[in-house]
């Protein structure tokens, strides 16, 4: 397990102790989200080359490109479409083209459109409904500060940045007063 301090991963600095410890799947993508990325910056690769939007990407060429199972990429696909971040064309020749410039779409996008609302707790989309302790809570301000900053990096980087081979964010390794043992 690490130990991030608020300074650490998300430029907020309230204190020197340790903010959250994350676990090995806390704060994880799904295949899914992987998958829709990945096929978005292939689209997005493709369209921006020399023949930009002259051309479509089918399914088959991503599922073999990066060995993802065609099944579950044609359900991503679609639900990409569905949120109007890609454009389907049917026939033999159809495939899929985003739907906008790869500048404007944002990797938040991506996510909620396959994923549905961002948080890193269950009160952050149902009022607190199912959580117990909701009105006792002591750590929902503080978790709310780390998920807006998450939130804000994710509304900032575009399919653009993830194409550019360049770091988007640099993790600064831990101190010897961050680390946790």
């Amino acid at each position: 397990m690490r130990c991030y301090t608020e300074s650490d991963q998300f430029g907020l600095r309230l204190n020197q102790s340790p903010i959250i410890t994350l676990g090995v799947h806390m704060l994880k993508l799904s295949k899914r989200a992987d998958y829709g990325l990945m096929a978005l910056q292939y689209i997005g690769s493709v369209q921006t080359g020399e023949s930009a939007r002259s051309r479509v990407v089918n399914t088959k060429e991503i599922a073999d490109e990066y060995h993802i199972p065609t099944e579950l990429l044609a359900k991503v696909l679609q639900t990409l479409a569905r949120h109007g971040l890609i454009e389907s064309q049917n026939g033999p020749k159809g495939g899929y083209a985003l739907a906008r410039p790869v500048r404007e779409i944002t990797i938040a996008q991506v996510l909620e459109a396959i994923e549905g609302p961002l948080g890193i707790a269950d009160c952050y989309h149902e009022d607190g409904a199912s959580c117990l302790q909701h009105e006792h809570c002591n750590i929902r301000t503080p978790l709310l500060k780390v998920q807006d900053s998450i939130r804000q990096l994710l509304n900032s980087m575009t399919l653009e940045d993830m194409m550019g081979g360049t770091p988007l964010i640099t993790v600064q390794p831990l101190t010897a007063h961050g680390a946790q043992r």
